[in-house]
This record gives C-alpha cells, sequence and structure tokens, in this order.
C-alpha cells in the first residue's frame, strides 16, 4: 500500500479504517483507503523506539507488541522503549565470503534493562498523554489492554518479578491500582485476563500455588473463586457473557493430558467437555454455540471436532489418514513414574527398541528448564524423529520432566529458584537408576543431548554426574548465566550480585576468569 512503506507491525483500526504501524521507530497511522500517512511520534533514534515490544518484552514475558487500538479507534496507548543506555552486543556471523556483524542492545542479567513510558496517542490533533505508572523506573510493563468501556489496564511486573498490579487509567482520572499481587519466588505472566461488560474482571492466579481462575468486581475486590484443586488452569479460551459460562483448558484430569472445561460465573464445579484422553486444544466460537477441539493422544493423529455447546452434536472437522505408529514405524513412548530424591512423582517417557538379545544402550533427551513440559499424552510426543530413529538403532531413548518443568504448578517448578542446575541434574539422575531396575535397557554407558536449556542440562549432567552420564551433545547452551538477559535469567536466579553463590554454582564454566559467557540465540 503507497505510504506504509517499511511498516513493521501493522494493526488495522477496530472499525478496519485505519492502518497503525511503526515505522524507523516511530508510530504512524494511514487511511485503510489511500492517502498520506500520520506520523505520532516524533522522537526515535537508534535505541529509542514508539510502538515496539522491546527485546524482553518479545523474548521472555511473551509480549509481542508495543501499541494497542482504543475499541472506538479514537486512541492509540504505545510504549516507548528507551535502550540507548545499554551497551551495543557483536555478534559475528562466520562462513560466508564476508564477515556480517549484527548488533543488539542485550541487557544482561544485573545490568540496566530498557526505560519504559506509556502514553495515549490522540488522533484528533495527535496529542501525547504519559500516564503515571508509579515511581519506581525500574519495572517491565507485562501486559496492556483496553476495558470495553475505553479505560486503559495496564498489568506492571516489579524489576525482581514478585510484584505484579493491574493498574486502571480512565479518560480524565489519574491511574488507580484495582490489584496488586506479591508471589514468591517469583510470579509466572498470564494472558487470561477479560473485563466483563458490567466491569467485573476475569483474573487468574497462582496465588494458591496453582494457576486458578478468579471473579473480582470492577474495583478489584474477589467475589468468588471460580476454580480450585491441585491442579491447573492452563488457558482460558474465552466467556460466555450471556449464558455466564467460562470456557477454559486444564490439567484437572492429569498433568500428562488437557481437557476443556467450562464453569459458571456464579460459581460451581466445572464440567469436562472433552471425553476423549489425550491432549485437547480448543476454540470458541461467536457466541458460544460451538467449540472447535483439536486433539491427539500417543496413539492418535491429531483430529478436529466441532462440539455443539447447547446440545450434543459433534462434527467431524479433520480427520487424521487412517494411520497409526504402528503402520508408520513409529514406537509409542511408554510412561513411567520415578520417584525424585525429595519423594517427588517425576513423569518420564521411555521409547523402547525392538527386543534383542542384548540389552539396549540408552540415551537420555532432556530441556529440563520452567515453563516446559515435554512428557505428555499428546502425538507430538510419538513423532519425535530424533527419538524414533534412535530407537529404530536399537537405543532406548528416556525422557523426564524433571523438577523446575512446567505443569505441575508453582511449587513444582519453584525447586529451581535461585540454584539452577542442581536439583533437576538430580532428577535426570534419579530417572537413570530406575531405568537400571528395568529389563532389557544397559545404564553403564548413558548418552544424553538437549537444545537450549536442554543444552545447559547436557553440559550440568556431564560436569556433576559423569559416572552416569559418558558422552552428551549440547546445543545451544547457555554456559554461564551472567551472560544471559535479565528477564529469564533473575526471575528464576535473582542477580549476579544478590545471588553470587547460586550463579557460580549454575556455571558450566566454573573455571571462568570473569568474561561473560556467549549468549544463547534461542530462548532457554
Amino acid at each position: 500500500m503507497p505510504g506504509s512503506e517499511g511498516a513493521i507491525d501493522p494493526h488495522l483500526s477496530p472499525a478496519g479504517d485505519r492502518i497503525a504501524f511503526v515505522r524507523d521507530g516511530d508510530l504512524c497511522v494511514l487511511p485503510a483507503a489511500g492517502g498520506a500517512p500520520l506520523r505520532l511520534t516524533h522522537d526515535a533514534e537508534d535505541g529509542l523506539t514508539n510502538g515496539l515490544a522491546e527485546f524482553i518484552a518479545q523474548e521472555e514475558l511473551d509480549r509481542d507488541r508495543g501499541f494497542w487500538w482504543s475499541p472506538d479507534g479514537t486512541r492509540i496507548a504505545f510504549i516507548r522503549a528507551d535502550s540507548r543506555h545499554i551497551p551495543e552486543y557483536p555478534i559475528v556471523h562466520q562462513g560466508k565470503a564476508g564477515i556480517d556483524v549484527e548488533r543488539h542492545r542485550y541487557p544482561f542479567a544485573g545490568q540496566p534493562n530498557a526505560i519504559l513510558d506509556l502514553g495515549i496517542a490522540h488522533l484528533d490533533g495527535g496529542r501525547i498523554e504519559w500516564l503515571d505508572l508509579g515511581p519506581e523506573r525500574d519495572i517491565y510493563i507485562a501486559r496492556v489492554g483496553w476495558r470495553p468501556d475505553g479505560a486503559l489496564a495496564v498489568q506492571v511486573l516489579s524489576r525482581d518479578q514478585r510484584t505484579l498490579r493491574l493498574v486502571l487509567f480512565e479518560p480524565g482520572r489519574p491511574g488507580r491500582v484495582l490489584l496488586e499481587e506479591r508471589q514468591d519466588p517469583w510470579i509466572n505472566l498470564a494472558g487470561d485476563t477479560v473485563f466483563l461488560r458490567d466491569g467485573r474482571i476475569l483474573w487468574s492466579s497462582e496465588r494458591s500455588g496453582y494457576r486458578h481462575l478468579y471473579l473480582l468486581s470492577p474495583d478489584g475486590i474477589l467475589e468468588r473463586q471460580l476454580t480450585s484443586g491441585g491442579w491447573m488452569v492452563t488457558s482460558v479460551l474465552g466467556v460466555d457473557e450471556a449464558r455466564g459460562l467460562v470456557y477454559f483448558a486444564a490439567t484437572r484430569e492429569s498433568p500428562l493430558e488437557r481437557h476443556l472445561y467450562r464453569v459458571p460465573l456464579a460459581g460451581g464445579e466445572p464440567e469436562r467437555l472433552t471425553p476423549e484422553p489425550g491432549w485437547h486444544a480448543g476454540v470458541l466460537g461467536p457466541g458460544a454455540a460451538w467449540l472447535l477441539d483439536s486433539w491427539s493422544s500417543r496413539g492418535q493423529p491429531p483430529r478436529v471436532v466441532a462440539r455443539e455447546l447447547a446440545g450434543s452434536r459433534v462434527i467431524p472437522v479433520h480427520d487424521a489418514e487412517p494411520v497409526d505408529a504402528e503402520s508408520l514405524g513409529l514406537v509409542v513412548p511408554e510412561f513411567h513414574q520415578v520417584t525424585a530424591p525429595d519423594g517427588t512423582v517425576l513423569y518420564g517417557a521411555l521409547y523402547r527398541p525392538a527386543p534383542s538379545d542384548r540389552p539396549a544402550p540408552v540415551v537420555i533427551s532432556v530441556y529440563g528448564g520452567p515453563h516446559v513440559q515435554r512428557v505428555v499424552d499428546d502425538w507430538t510426543l510419538t513423532v519425535d524423529l530424533r527419538a524414533q530413529y534412535l530407537a529404530q538403532q536399537g537405543i532406548a531413548v528416556f525422557k523426564l520432566d524433571n523438577r523446575g518443568s512446567s505443569g505441575r504448578g508453582l511449587a513444582f517448578e519453584a525447586h529451581i529458584a535461585r540454584r539452577m542446575g542442581t536439583v533437576e541434574v538430580d532428577d535426570q539422575v534419579a530417572g537413570v537408576r530406575y531405568l537400571s531396575g528395568l529389563p532389557g535397557l544397559d545404564t553403564s554407558r548413558v548418552g544424553i543431548y538437549g537444545w537450549s536449556y536442554g543444552g545447559y542440562m547436557t553440559l550440568m549432567c556431564l560436569l556433576k554426574a559423569p559416572e552416569v552420564f559418558r558422552a552428551g551433545v549440547a546445543g545451544a547452551p547457555v554456559t554461564d548465566w551472567d551472560g544471559y538477559d535479565t528477564g529469564y535469567t533473575e526471575r528464576y536466579m535473582g542477580t549476579p550480585a544478590d545471588n553470587p553463590e547460586g550463579y557460580r554454582e549454575a556455571s558450566a564454566r566454573p573455571m571462568r576468569t570473569g568474561s561473560k559467557a556467549a549468549c544463547s540465540s534461542s530462548t532457554a
């Protein structure tokens, strides 16, 4: 479209008559019918942007946007991110005819972050209104969204990621804090907040140790807890306000499965909507008349069905070809339970090769870090082709979700707080000890491989338990956590200044001389 050359992150207005985008670091608006763009900000320069998510927001906070249209299309909320004070970090790319140097303003753990401001650009005249987020400047702007009535809601996360404030900015009034939560050892962010038409708020929180849903008044006062128990809500699919129902996915049946449920806003027992065992993901249709359910299991390739929510009809949308693991020459992984050194039950998956007259050698496939769960009753577990290839070569492959991984609640994940590379290694060793008691496996010389945090785990297992792990392949490992970014590392480890012993123990380079490790280009 003429006038949009060089546009980044374009978004249509709610009415579809205008397009907002970022160009050369400034926020612009262009009529959808064509014409000259209106430039809303004018101060961008190298390291200073308006309307773009800064690096930490994109990489570690699951916020990939830096501006948001108001419901009536007359205003745009946007973030001004100033990273000019962060030194550039060069990444050298070799192997071609010439050497290419890529430069990033990369905030290392314990070092300064981008300075963030939140503004509202008024399209009738271009006036910018800057919002007061409080006296503390060293913060993360975690979530931004407009309420149906045109008020702007902002989730502000403290630098140590233990305090989260929900701040509301209403036209003509100063911001007010609707809710403040403090959680140790950290707060896991979610994108589940829903503002209902009557002003009430659907809020999700791990305040009980498991993520559950809460209904709050328009002023942020708790009205009722909608879900509870030793399981966790993993996502909110939507709210049927006309019928007073919330639809969500959760681990209520088992941490190895995901099912879809609904619960009344007025309170009551959740109703399970997905009878088939396995892993379900859902999309709530317009008017909440239908639920699109995509599901699979270790033995069932993905299927998609439409479920009638006011009736009993189930309409196939997509069915996998009539294949199964056996016809594809694949091994269906076995589920196993392993006891961690502290007595915690861990879940593992074993890819067994065909029976042989010799015990099968064992290779561990590992990730082991937070926010990831690998051992699940899902077709993706079966179609791990690297594991399947090794099994075809007569090698047994084992995956174990150690303490610190996802899907089991905050306490399970928080075992690694301020001490990465410790309990995870203990649990992987416990996994090998467990395998040594199974028939047909040779655990005398175990290999291990992984990528990103799994690469880091590979190094730590080789360094800390060389009598168990004899060889490994580490892909894109973090070797020293003071060389990784602020948002991820400080959440789990604090800063190098306040946790020097933890950083020393977590390093895969114990003999380092103080220089920073090269940062991994992948998310840990």
